[in-house]
């Protein structure tokens, strides 16, 4: 059975390679008579003589993005924690289930890669368990990862809302 198995893998292995993108003949100065230029081949999806785009040192403005996803369980979530914190705010657990409802949301948004939505959930965790490691960590990586590409995370408070699936999809 081990020796069908790794014939069958060696097999798709092989047939992978054998279909690999090969160069392609740009061949469009041959026919013109005089052109000295010598032809050129080229490898689909190429960007050897793309120009890349220029650094202006600015960060740019973010944007939202990601997957959308249904929400309504997290945000039910939210909800019930909020009326319970409102009824008690100088209780602990309350407030801890409150933190807690808004880190999951951000974890699912963080998995949808909406990361902008996901910063406003985990700095409310923050606003309502200040000890909370993990939404320090995902803050920190978030606004990291912003940086890196040279744009601005959004600011506190300034988050958009979650993308939520359309109905019907």
């Amino acid at each position: 059975m081990k020796k069908i198995l790794v014939l069958l893998v060696s097999a798709i292995f092989i047939i992978g390679c054998n279909n690999a993108a090969k160069p392609v003949a740009q061949d469009t100065n041959a026919a013109k008579p005089g052109n000295t230029e010598r032809s050129q081949t080229a490898i689909s999806h190429t960007t050897e003589n793309q120009t890349p785009p220029a650094n202006t040192g600015a960060p740019s403005k973010w944007k939202q993005s990601g997957d959308p996803i249904d929400t309504k369980v997290y945000d039910t979530a939210i909800a019930t924690a909020e009326v319970s914190f409102k009824k008690k705010q100088d209780d602990a657990a309350a407030k801890k289930a409150l933190a807690e409802a808004y880190y999951k949301r951000a974890d699912a948004l963080t998995a949808a890669r909406q990361y902008a939505s996901a910063l406003g959930d985990y700095r409310r965790t923050l606003k309502y368990d200040a000890d909370n490691k993990d939404a320090k960590d995902w803050i920190e990586k978030i606004t990291m990862i912003y940086g890196s590409m040279n744009k601005e995370a959004p600011p506190e408070g300034q988050e958009p809302p979650p993308l939520t699936l359309e109905k019907g999809k």
